[in-house]
């Protein structure tokens, strides 16, 4: 890890709660501390499950349970429980609230245009610029990985949109109960599925199952097209080549379509090479493998 680069993202940081005013125990003058005006922001007008707002902001339970206890003794938000699943409970926002997100909401705008009026035309059109791509990095770095059961519903919509894809790029469609694919390789008893999510959203999954007790074989990796361009396609390969080490393969082959550019590029990249036809998936025109030995 680079010292310097250290450096500056904790110099950035101090920029940026200076600047917004982070540290102000009255945020925008409304008389609460940051974190209960971003809770306001992110209850939002149709509410949400607090499961989901503590997974969103990466918050644990008795720091959520804080915030939320206090907005509500204030008359802002009110919590209920869901009524088609009563484990489930749900925040919303009362008409007080509402307004006091409107509030925030109009000084917000405010509080942008000033830092932007600062500027000129050039260093504001750089400044957005670097705040975009530092916005999408940033969500690149809160990104985890996972297994998961491969049956759960963000699984099945990760691999719903996988599939949804191939049928666009590829010639003539794609059907996954067809060609050879569902079949390739009928030793299923050991597999593992991996999800990658930013702030508990699935943006991302592949697929691993062992052929032999020394080969494993990933299937189905895909990522979110608005997460592309960011790492996250090899750091699921890096996750997936680490789980097939740990199940004790030695050894990694896979296929790919010729549509497929960006996944022959990664796969070389990452020290695959071609190897034989190794399964009767029609869809395939290209197969590769990876000598885990020699990697790390």
């Amino acid at each position: 890890m680079n010292n310097s680069h250290i450096e500056q993202v904790r110099r950035f940081n101090r920029a940026v709660t200076l600047r917004t005013g982070a540290l102000d125990d009255s945020y925008l003058g409304r008389g609460r501390p940051l974190g209960q005006a971003r809770l306001l922001f992110e209850i939002g007008p149709d509410g949400i499950d607090i499961g989901s707002l503590r997974e969103l902001l990466g918050l644990d339970s008795g720091y959520a349970s804080r915030l939320l206890k206090a907005l509500e003794r204030a008359g802002l938000v009110v919590v209920e429980q869901d009524s088609k699943d009563r484990r489930r409970r749900i925040a919303k926002l009362t008409a007080t609230g509402l307004a006091e997100r409107q509030a925030y909401d109009a000084l917000s705008h405010d509080l942008a245009a000033t830092l932007l009026d600062t500027l000129g035309e050039r260093q504001r059109d750089r400044l957005v610029t670097a705040m975009a791509e530092v916005e999408r990095l940033l969500g690149a770095a809160s990104v985890t990985i996972a297994a998961e059961p491969e049956d759960s519903e963000d699984a099945k919509r990760c691999v719903a949109a996988y599939y949804a894809e191939l049928d666009r790029r590829f010639e003539g469609g794609f059907d996954p109960n067809g060609g050879g694919y569902a079949n390739a390789g009928k030793v299923q008893e050991q597999s593992l599925f991996l999800i990658a999510r930013l702030h508990g959203r699935a943006v991302g999954c592949g697929a691993m199952r062992l052929l032999d007790a020394t080969t494993a074989e990933f299937k189905r990796m895909w990522v979110a097209p608005d997460l592309r361009g960011l790492g996250l396609s090899r750091r699921l390969l890096d996750a997936l080549e680490a789980e097939a080490r740990r199940m004790g393969a030695t050894r990694v082959v896979l296929d790919t379509n010729r549509s497929l550019a960006e996944a022959q590029a990664l796969y070389r990249k990452a020290g695959y090479h071609h190897t034989e036809r190794y399964n009767d998936n029609a869809y395939a025109d290209f197969w590769f493998e990876k000598d885990l030995r020699t990697s790390s």
